[in-house]
């Protein structure tokens, strides 16, 4: 019989890859949707079947196999860079949930292995096709190429990322509302019609740098 279970003991049971794959931003997003019961327990291939007996266990819910139209459950993939290839246009770095990506505009990126969680959100964002996936636990999969330490590690790496891009968000926020209040006002005064077109072009690109 279902029971109860809270957000936090089921994220702590989920390998924080922040691959979306199970149809949500991130695991904590997944973890919420179980706890409220709008999402099955059989959604998350990195954590494969005894993921899924885990959260079995925890919320009551009788175990099931993996949706297949989340993903399969195979060995945990390593991101590797063709640095030769590498035309330096940071998209990977922005990809990446958990900063494991370095490098800089127009400069070779490299992956910091260790850090890396196979999340595959790389992939697609890089225009050059530079990146490829290594099988980094051959012959293991689910929990048994993953830990609970690297789970809580990466947790840590994406809940810093989320709040340095939030506070970069609101600096930006904050230097586009200044601009605006700098612009000067002509006779019309302070609701003269060029000033509140060009306030309204700088909240659109505040807009898209948000987006």
């Amino acid at each position: 019989m279902a029971r109860p279970a809270t957000v936090d003991a089921i994220d702590a049971l989920l390998p924080q890859t922040q691959c979306t794959r199970c149809g949500y931003p991130d695991c904590r997003g997944y973890a919420e949707a179980i706890a409220a019961g709008s999402a099955d327990i059989d959604r998350c291939p990195p954590g494969g079947a005894e993921g899924i007996a885990r959260l079995a266990a925890l919320t009551g819910r009788t175990p099931k196999p993996l949706d297949a139209a989340c993903g399969s459950e195979g060995p945990r993939r390593l991101a590797v860079i063709d640095e030769a290839a590498c035309i330096g246009c940071t998209r990977c770095i922005e990809a990446c949930p958990v900063d494991c990506i370095v490098g800089a505009a127009k400069r070779m990126h490299t992956v910091i292995d260790p850090l890396c969680t196979g999340c595959e959100l790389c992939l697609p964002a890089c225009p050059v096709d530079c990146i490829a996936l290594e099988d980094a636990t051959p012959g293991a999969s689910g929990w048994a190429a993953w830990s609970v330490a690297q789970a809580a590690q990466a947790r840590e790496r994406y809940r810093t990322r989320q709040v340095r891009r939030e506070r970069d968000r609101q600096a930006q926020r904050e230097r586009l509302d200044a601009r605006s209040a700098a612009l000067p006002s002509p006779s019309g005064g302070t609701d003269d019609a060029r000033r509140a077109a060009a306030a309204a072009a700088l909240a659109r690109a505040r807009e898209r740098r948000e987006r």
